[in-house]
């Protein structure tokens, strides 16, 4: 078994591996993974994931055809989300999303990476099993929308939790989660909350000049006032749909 980096030549078993991965363990509707899967793993979006130095993608061959594969998004300051491990339903049970975790991990490492984050949705039991069977911890939720729908997405980290930061903002104390982060165009962002049972979500902290922004537009857009620094879209985020 070989773990190598993606070239732009995977776009399309990837593309399989992530599909029938998605029908295996997601009780998602066939027309909300067909939009996910040409959104997330169509040729242009593929190609410029290949490009995008913050998006690390390792690829498990056997036989020398793709079988699995993990994406991966550098946060900054040391953090990573493993955003997707897919492992094609005819080569599950034989220990390949163990060992393309492990590799994951280390070539991470390799990064400067360590602090881990994995996320998988909650209605996934088997992909939230592998993640307590590796030694990660749940520490929140968040919600998402999948084709207008709205799931719940549990957060994992391998690390011990940083818990919440009480800042101040127009005379009322809000919680700065660093354990809930999202990519920035010039360095992470974090979301905020209203309460400190994470109930309710009051923005987002950027890193870069250490300021609040709560002003998201209809496509999940965030920009720092300070800086300039802006949040980039998840996957699962509406433009993405």
């Amino acid at each position: 078994m070989e773990v190598r980096e993606a070239t732009a030549d995977d776009q399309a078993a990837i593309r399989e591996i992530a599909k029938r991965s998605l029908e295996a363990s997601y009780s998602l509707s066939p027309q909300a993974i067909e939009s996910g899967i040409r959104q997330w793993f169509g040729p242009d979006e593929f190609a410029e994931k290949i490009e995008d130095d913050e998006i690390l993608i390792f690829v498990v061959e056997r036989n020398g055809e793709p079988v699995a594969f993990s994406e991966n998004a550098l946060l900054g300051e040391g953090e990573a989300d493993l955003l997707w491990l897919h492992v094609h339903p005819d080569y599950r049970g034989e220990g390949i999303g163990s060992e393309l975790f492990e590799t994951t991990r280390n070539r991470l490492e390799d990064y400067g990476v360590t602090h881990l984050r994995g996320r998988v949705l909650s209605i996934n039991q088997a992909g939230n099993t592998f993640y307590k069977n590796v030694g990660f911890e749940k520490v929140g939720e968040g919600e998402v929308r999948i084709d207008d729908s709205p799931y719940t997405e549990a957060l994992y980290l391998e690390a011990e939790p940083e818990g919440l930061q009480a800042l101040t903002a127009d005379g009322e104390t809000v919680y700065v989660d660093h354990d809930d982060v999202e990519r920035g165009s010039l360095a992470p962002f974090h979301v905020v909350y209203a309460d400190q049972d994470r109930e309710e979500k009051y923005g987002y902290h950027c890193s870069k000049c250490d300021s609040l922004a709560n002003a998201m537009d209809s496509m999940g857009r965030i920009e720092c006032g300070q800086c300039g620094n802006s949040r980039k879209p998840t996957r699962w985020d509406a433009s993405y749909m």
